[in-house]
């Protein structure tokens, strides 16, 4: 077959408009509904997108460029589709950050068969029937003056939809600005580009030191022992000790724990919030470009003389523990805890020897978990965890009711409670040395279908509140000099990330003039 490059340009654009974007318009529809009043505008917001697509492979076009664009255009688009069908997640700079910062182990997770058809009928198949036609060969001159004329209609295009829907497209634009954010493939190569050019502007910036003045207080005699645990999409009205209905805290429960119900995340996802709760700069002044070219917590107490270990069961640390001493659990070979996946309970192996071995200092020890990491939350805990049933034993979870996706997420947390009673138990262990404690902070939260919404990621000022608000928890050992009535009088206040950094700060007591006493959780006034 044969056919001119406009024609090929203007039929993958159709195709993908038609078959790579429902998830834009069923958002469209939500706001828009169909009926007579709407459907000229409707009819628009397609003649539109199609034409924005023609200008874009248009513009990109040449006799050894079209192919390529197109069907490499069809490939993400068909997979986007995808994944914003199933999971109504959008593909923003942070979701190329997550996905470009995923590990192998996490990716397998998100493969299933409904993907692979997805991609083969909308991905492969297009893609191999622009690769086997030909592209009718037209001179320079005219080939030039027909790209002039295609862009030039598509322009005229969408000024005369917007002219003639101004009305629509007024509320469009500044009231709904969200819905762009699924626009295929648009808005994700916009992300792509921005999330580029973020990268390369951080490698041209000198890390700016922080809190170099800091030292341990001259009054503090006792060695501080704090495991901090990072975890992993735990949402704090899922916890039993905030009030959920199910028993999903109840080793925690037997303990001397204090929950802060009312936590929020910096950020929706891994990638971004790691980082900016362990930045100074806090929620309103991070991004990554600061935070990257910023010195962090661990640096701070590096500064000060306090040994400092991150252990890793997810992804990375995303940069955070570049300068400390780091270890990776997520493979057998250094982790001993491995059934179908290895265990965060695998990243105490061994802990209590790395203490026997810092004779002097305080000791800082992050684990950062793999926590609830979805879809596959079957796969977080080992099977004797499986309480809350029937669960969603698979990664496809479209094809699982919110009751059982619900289950599978509360056994994983479930999971946690074990793990953090083991944390506590390791401290204990250690009293008569250290005045000991332990801090839990999820990163994130997850969405569970609510809304129809899954997993997490969403830009945060649409992101559904459970995807902000996080757990958080405190213990305390016997030596550990504190007012614990007053920390509980404070739990239910509202905290964020930004006051991570401070609160560390504080219950090591570490002088600094970085730290500020009004946003520690546990000796400022609270908030």
């Amino acid at each position: 077959m044969k056919l001119t490059q406009t024609k090929l340009i203007l039929l993958t654009s159709l195709f993908i408009v038609t078959f790579d974007n429902s998830s834009f318009f069923r958002h469209v529809l939500e706001i828009y509904p169909f009926s007579l009043g709407n459907i000229g505008f409707l009819a628009s917001l397609f003649i539109g997108l199609t034409s924005v697509l023609t200008l874009l492979f248009t513009f990109l076009s040449s006799r050894f460029t079209t192919k390529p664009i197109l069907i490499l255009a069809l490939l993400v688009s068909s997979l986007t589709g995808y994944f914003m069908n199933s999971y109504n997640v959008v593909i923003d700079p942070i979701m190329i950050q997550n996905i470009l910062q995923t590990n192998v182990r996490e990716s397998t997770d998100l493969l299933s068969f409904t993907l692979f058809v997805n991609l083969f009928l909308l991905g492969l198949l297009p893609a191999l029937f622009i690769f086997t036609t030909k592209i009718k060969q037209v001179p320079w001159q005219k080939s030039a003056i027909t790209k002039i004329r295609t862009i030039g209609i598509c322009v005229a295009t969408v000024i005369v939809m917007i002219l003639c829907f101004s009305k629509f497209y007024t509320s469009f634009f500044r009231e709904y600005k969200p819905l762009r954010y699924y626009t295929n493939p648009t808005y994700s190569v916009y992300s792509v580009i921005k999330y580029i050019s973020n990268r390369l502007s951080n490698t041209t910036k000198a890390i700016t030191p922080l809190g170099e003045d800091a030292r341990i207080s001259v009054t503090d005699t006792d060695r501080e022992l704090i495991i901090l645990v990072v975890g992993e999409s735990a949402r704090a009205d899922r916890f039993s000790l905030n009030g959920y209905s199910r028993k999903t805290n109840p080793l925690l429960a037997s303990e001397d724990v204090i929950s802060l119900s009312s936590v929020h995340s910096c950020g929706t996802s891994t990638a971004y919030s790691v980082p900016c709760m362990f930045s100074i700069l806090g929620k309103d002044q991070y991004s990554d470009s600061k935070g990257q070219s910023t010195e962090n917590l661990l640096d701070v107490l590096r500064h000060a003389g306090v040994n400092v270990l991150w252990r890793d069961n997810n992804s990375s640390s995303q940069g955070v523990a570049d300068r400390v001493d780091f270890q990776d659990y997520k493979t057998s070979a250094v982790n001993s805890v491995c059934d179908i996946e290895c265990r965060d309970e695998g990243m105490l192996a061994g802990l209590q020897k790395y203490i026997d071995g810092k004779q002097k200092g305080d000791i800082l020890i992050v684990l950062h978990q793999m926590g609830n990491h979805g879809p596959a939350y079957y796969k977080r805990y080992p099977a004797s965890f499986e309480k809350f049933k029937p669960s969603c034993l698979t990664n496809q979870i479209s094809e699982c009711t919110n009751e059982e996706i619900s289950n599978g997420y509360d056994n994983a947390i479930l999971y946690t409670d074990y793990f953090l009673s083991k944390v506590i138990t390791l401290l204990k262990h250690n009293d008569s040395l250290f005045e000991t404690a332990m801090v839990y902070m999820s990163d994130h939260g997850e969405s569970l279908g609510e809304y129809g919404v899954y997993l997490h990621g969403l830009p945060y000022t649409m992101a559904p509140e459970v995807q902000k608000h996080v757990a958080t928890l405190f213990w305390f050992g016997e030596n550990y000099h504190i007012n614990r009535n007053s920390l509980r009088l404070k739990a239910s206040q509202d905290f964020s990330h930004d006051n991570l950094f401070h609160t560390i700060l504080g219950m090591m007591e570490v002088e600094t003039a970085v730290y500020q006493q009004d946003m520690d959780i546990i000796y400022g006034d609270g908030i």
